[in-house]
């Protein structure tokens, strides 16, 4: 007799599950420790000692057999440390942007709609008459061919201009994003860790370009004393360096790099906890990171002047709130025409994010 047959509740054994919660745990590490394997593993058996991660089934041992069993670490070439392998940049990637956005949906689209219609990519309910320029792709011909039948009669039918009608299309707009990274000494001073969250926005809105957006363009720049463009891959890696803040180079060479790209909405976004401290005059340096200096600061807003005739938005996030900061910021983003956020660590891949979103949905002027 068929029927239902009930046994004794067995827990399936949760392996799999240890190895992904100490894996969670690892990523992050591997952002704070810039890369570095072995440090990244000692922190984590140093968090196991004290709370118990793993247990007598399930070690740390059987935990780096796993990463090497499944492409996440691998051996460096004399086989003397571990190093990170590129299926661990893409999951860091990834999973920051969970973190972040944990609500984006997955889209192969990726262009941004704005409120204007013409020669677009979606088409939409809406028709109109045939204009110069519109592509033969857009003629709904069986609304055209009514419309002759209409106008000309079945016995004498031709099809003129007059009778063809169009498919409105939402227009698409495509986005050229420079991101701006500070990387200079003060984004780990006073004991705070600035560089973690930014170089986590970084990697989720790459990752949230590269899905969502592929049609748009991001371009990473970190700027020190200088200014220098980095690659998707070595986000994970980047440091903080003895540097100060020469903000002039950093916008100077994303407007280079935006100048090359063939987009009509341009923007850069900058991610700084401080004032500029620096400028690079020849070979030489020019620093101040006493209060406001006059000569930096007129060249920054130099620069933001030299963005906004070019029609390049530069949205400020702000990671501090001395008074005498958001002034500067304040005087930055009025000579721009641009936006600025005052924002938290916790907070800055949000601010990011929605106006990332915000800024698809319009035309960035």
């Amino acid at each position: 007799m068929t029927g239902i047959r009930f046994t004794e509740y067995k827990p399936q054994n949760n392996i799999s599950n240890k190895f992904e919660q100490l894996l969670n745990i690892f990523l992050q590490l591997l952002i704070i420790t810039s890369g570095n394997v072995e440090q990244a593993l000692d922190l984590l058996n140093q968090i196991d000692q004290k709370y118990g991660l793993t247990g007598n089934d399930y070690g740390m041992g059987d935990f780096i057999e796993e990463l090497k069993d499944k492409n996440y670490i691998r051996q460096s070439e004399n086989n003397s440390l571990f190093i990170m392998t590129t299926k661990s940049e893409r999951t860091i990637r990834r999973k920051s942007l969970e973190e972040i956005f944990v609500k984006l949906e997955k889209s192969i689209c990726g262009n941004h709609p704005t409120p204007f219609s013409g020669q677009g990519d979606e088409p939409t309910s809406e028709q109109r008459e045939f204009q110069f320029g519109d592509k033969m792709e857009q003629i709904n011909m069986t609304d055209s061919i009514k419309n002759a039948q209409i106008n000309h009669g079945i016995n004498d039918f031709k099809l003129t201009e007059g009778d063809l009608e169009v498919e409105e299309r939402d227009y698409k707009a495509i986005t050229s994003t420079v991101l701006m990274i500070d990387i200079s000494h003060s984004m780990i001073l006073y004991g705070e860790d600035r560089i973690t969250p930014a170089k986590k926005v970084a990697m989720a809105l790459s990752e949230l370009i590269l899905t969502k957006y592929p049609k748009d363009t991001l371009d990473l720049i970190v700027f020190g004393n200088d200014a220098r463009q980095i690659k998707l891959k070595d986000i994970p890696y980047l440091r903080v360096g003895p540097y100060h803040t020469n903000t002039v180079a950093g916008i100077e060479l994303a407007m280079d790099i935006l100048r090359r790209r063939k987009t009509g909405n341009k923007q850069i976004f900058m991610i700084t906890d401080g004032k500029p401290t620096c400028l690079k005059e020849g070979i030489k340096y020019y620093k101040n990171s006493f209060g406001l200096d006059r000569k930096i600061v007129n060249r920054t807003l130099d620069q933001a002047a030299k963005c906004r005739k070019l029609g390049i938005i530069i949205t400020t996030f702000m990671i501090a709130r001395d008074p005498y900061l958001q002034q500067f910021v304040r005087e930055f983003t009025q000579i721009n025409n641009g936006r600025a956020f005052y924002s938290s660590l916790e907070g800055l891949g949000d601010y990011i994010f929605e106006d990332y979103i915000l800024n698809r949905k319009r035309k960035v002027r």
